[in-house]
């Protein structure tokens, strides 16, 4: 049987994502955000969505038009506001968005921790803050710490630079921040990249996503390894990665 995780289309890609679904969005910023299955989310009209994500969305695009059209109910992030955050403060402002704050470096952990199989966690950070209220807390080592619970989701939408047709994936540089800790969280990851290379064709060493843990790859159009319709391989194919 040949395995291909392949589909044609970002919408193809997001066609089954149900109305209240916990979905993970990757991304620092923009920097490795999905914006195109984020807009193809938006057209296939899902709702009452919860999302789990660095941000609350920049500019009006992505995330943030997503979050303008009140598609998503309660959104798990660590940097709700910045200075291109117009769409979340107004919903969070008017009521009509939850939020559940959480300190970067627990957020991430919590992401790890659903991919490894680990339920909770204790941590210092939070103690004795409103983050750590209704949370049990125990003294361990003579620290103060404050449990934490693995965040799982329905779905992971994911940004990556290559792929091939099993769903291993390379990231470009910093953009793979929260991608691969998402893809093994979720119970589908789906993922956008730049363009998907025949088998054999991706440096193992340089996979930092098995494709164990990606459902479904749907490739951009880019494709940057080719110029003047010759394939850039060796030294310039390294380049381009």
């Amino acid at each position: 049987m040949t395995i291909s995780k392949t589909v044609p289309t970002p919408a193809d890609a997001v066609a089954d994502i149900p109305d209240g679904a916990t979905v993970m969005v990757g991304g620092f910023g923009l920097a490795g955000q999905p914006v195109a299955l984020l807009e193809a989310l938006l057209d296939q009209g899902a709702t009452d969505l919860t999302v789990v994500s660095n941000n609350a969305g920049n500019g009006d695009t992505g995330l943030a038009a997503l979050l303008a059209a009140r598609r998503v109910r309660k959104i798990v992030c660590s940097f709700p506001r910045q200075v291109d955050s117009w769409v979340f403060d107004g919903l969070y402002r008017s009521g009509d968005i939850e939020l559940e704050l959480v300190p970067q470096g627990t957020l991430a952990e919590r992401i790890r921790a659903a991919g490894a199989g680990i339920p909770a966690f204790f941590t210092p950070t939070g103690f004795g803050t409103p983050l750590a209220d209704g949370k049990e807390t125990r003294v361990v080592g003579g620290r103060d710490v404050v449990l934490e619970h693995a965040l799982h989701a329905d779905f992971a939408l994911v940004g990556a630079r290559f792929a091939d047709r099993w769903g291993n994936l390379v990231y470009r540089e910093t953009a793979r921040n929260f991608g691969p800790m998402m893809a093994s969280a979720a119970a589908v990851t789906i993922t956008q990249v730049d363009a998907i290379l025949p088998l054999g064709d991706l440096d193992p060493e340089r996979i930092v996503t098995p494709g164990i843990f990606v459902q479904r790859v749907v490739e951009l159009g880019e494709r940057p390894w080719l110029r003047d319709g010759e394939l850039v391989t060796g030294a310039g194919r390294e380049a381009l990665a």
